[in-house]
C-alpha cells in the first residue's frame, strides 16, 4: 500500500506539472486551435458502389494533440528518447503526406550512430552561423523548417554551403529534419498562424489538401466458392508484397461472391494479371480509379473572413507585432487608402504569389512577389503586404516549440535558434 501511494503522489505530481507546462502555451499561438484533431472519429472511410461494396480506405492523417499522450509521456521523466520517436510525435503533428509532390521533407541527414535525443534546435533556415549555434549546445537534431538539401547532389564537397553543413552534420552526429510545406498545409499550421495575426475570422483553405490514399484502385469481381476465394486472395497477396492489401466480401447471391479489392498504383498490373488467370473471374472484372478525399481544414494558403473589419494602416501594425518586425512593404491597391476597409485577407507564407493568385480579397499577406504579380494584385484593388520570404515563417517556430516540447519527455530541451534570421532587412 505505501508503494501504491507514492506512485499515485508521483502521478499527481506529474499531472500538475503538465498542467501547468500547457498553460504556458496558450499565450503563444494566435490561433484557438493547433494541430486539432479530425472531425472525423472513425478509422477508415467506406466507398459505396453501385453493388453496396465497402472499400476501405485509409483515414485522413491525425493531427491531434492528446493530453493523455503528454502526460503518459512526463510520467516517464527519466526515459531516453530516441531519433525514430521524436519522428514518430513529428509526423503525428504534422504528416509528411500533406506536403508538396515537389517538396523535399522528412529526415535528409542520418548519423550513422544513434545516441538519445537530448537537444534539438528548430530553425527557418540551415546556415553557418545556425550550425555554429547547434555544435556549441551539442544539438543532436535540428529541425530547419526549409531543407538545407533540396535538389539531388553528387558529391560532398567543402566549396558548396549546404554540402559543408550536410558534413558538419554528419560529423557532428547531428540529424537533420526538414518538414517543410507539411507545416504550411497543417491545420493550425504556419498559414493559420500566419492569418490570425489579423484577428478572429472565419477561415477557408485556398488550396485543398488531399489525402495521400495508399490505395488507388479498385477491383471488383465475382468468385463461386469459398474456397475460390481464399485462393485468389492468397494469390493477390503474394503479388502485393510490401503493400498492404484491403479486400471485403457481399453475401453470395445467386451469381456468386461479389469480392472488392483496393490496391496500390504499383500492384495494379500484378492484381489485375492474377484475375484474369482465372478465366471464371475474368468475366466479371471491374477495375475502378479511386478519387483521393479532402482534408478539410488542410492545404495551402488561407482566406479569411475578419469577424471585425480593420483598415489598412491597422493591418500594417497588426502585422508587425506578430511578426516582430519594425517594417514592412506595401502596395495599395487601386483606389484604396491606410483608411480603406479590410474585410477580406488572404495569406501564404513564403512566396505565395502562386497560390493568392486570382483569389478575390482586400488584402495579401506574404513574404514575397515579383514585381510584376504585385502590379496585378493591385490593379484589381487588392493591396499586398510584403514581409520578405522567411519572416512570413520564422515566428511559428515558436509556437511549435511549445507543441513539441509537451509531446517529448523532460530529459528533451527543445531550443529555437538566435541566430536565424532572414538574409534581407531594411537599412
Amino acid at each position: 500500500m505505501p508503494l501504491m501511494l507514492t506512485a499515485c503522489r508521483h502521478l499527481s505530481l506529474t499531472c500538475k506539472r503538465v498542467c501547468t507546462r500547457r498553460s504556458l502555451t496558450s499565450p503563444v499561438s494566435a490561433v484557438s486551435s493547433i494541430f486539432a484533431p479530425h472531425p472525423s472519429p472513425a478509422c477508415c472511410y467506406s466507398l459505396l458502389t453501385s453493388r453496396q461494396t465497402s472499400v476501405s480506405l485509409p483515414h485522413p492523417p491525425s493531427v491531434h494533440f492528446p493530453f493523455s499522450c503528454s502526460v503518459s509521456k512526463f510520467t516517464q521523466c527519466n526515459s531516453k528518447m530516441e531519433l525514430k520517436e521524436v519522428l514518430q510525435v513529428l509526423e503525428q503533428l504534422a504528416p509528411l503526406s500533406l506536403a508538396e509532390s515537389w517538396d523535399n521533407v522528412g529526415l535528409l541527414v542520418e548519423p550513422s550512430k544513434s545516441r538519445p535525443i537530448k537537444t534539438v534546435l528548430l530553425t527557418n533556415d540551415l546556415t553557418d552561423a545556425v550550425m555554429e549555434e547547434a555544435e556549441a549546445l551539442s544539438c543532436d537534431l535540428i529541425i530547419s523548417y526549409h531543407p538545407p538539401l533540396f535538389r539531388p547532389i553528387k558529391r560532398l564537397v567543402q566549396k558548396d554551403w549546404k554540402q559543408r553543413l550536410a558534413v558538419r552534420a554528419v560529423e557532428a552526429g547531428i540529424a537533420i529534419f526538414s518538414p517543410h510545406t507539411s507545416w504550411d498545409s497543417v491545420k493550425g499550421g504556419v498559414n493559420d498562424w500566419l492569418v490570425g495575426g489579423l484577428g478572429s475570422g472565419q477561415v477557408t483553405v485556398l488550396s485543398q489538401a488531399l489525402t495521400g490514399a495508399a490505395h488507388s484502385h479498385k477491383l471488383d469481381f465475382t468468385v463461386r466458392s469459398s474456397e475460390e476465394l481464399n485462393a485468389v486472395v492468397e494469390e493477390l497477396k503474394a503479388c502485393n508484397s510490401g503493400t498492404s492489401l484491403q479486400h471485403s466480401v457481399n453475401r453470395p447471391d445467386s451469381s456468386g461472391i461479389h469480392v472488392s479489392v483496393t490496391c496500390s498504383d504499383s500492384a495494379l498490373t500484378p492484381s489485375v494479371q492474377t484475375v484474369l488467370r482465372h478465366s471464371a473471374l475474368s468475366q466479371s472484372l471491374n477495375v475502378t480509379k479511386l478519387e483521393k478525399h479532402p482534408l478539410p481544414g488542410h492545404g495551402q494558403g488561407r482566406l479569411s473572413i475578419l469577424d471585425q473589419p480593420i483598415t489598412v494602416a491597422t493591418a500594417i501594425q497588426k502585422m508587425k507585432s506578430h511578426l516582430g518586425l519594425s517594417h514592412l512593404r506595401l502596395g495599395l491597391g487601386l483606389g484604396q487608402t491606410l483608411e480603406s476597409s479590410v474585410c477580406s485577407v488572404a495569406v501564404c507564407a513564403g512566396s505565395g504569389a502562386s497560390v493568392l493568385n486570382g483569389v478575390k480579397a482586400d488584402l495579401y499577406v506574404t513574404g514575397e512577389m515579383s514585381h510584376h504579380e504585385v502590379l496585378d494584385a493591385v490593379a484589381k484593388g487588392t493591396s499586398v503586404i510584403l514581409s520578405d520570404h522567411s519572416n512570413s515563417e520564422r515566428g511559428f517556430l515558436a509556437v511549435f516549440r511549445e507543441r513539441l516540447a509537451v509531446r517529448l519527455p523532460d530529459t528533451v530541451t527543445v531550443v529555437v535558434s538566435k541566430t536565424d534570421r532572414d538574409p534581407l532587412e531594411v537599412v
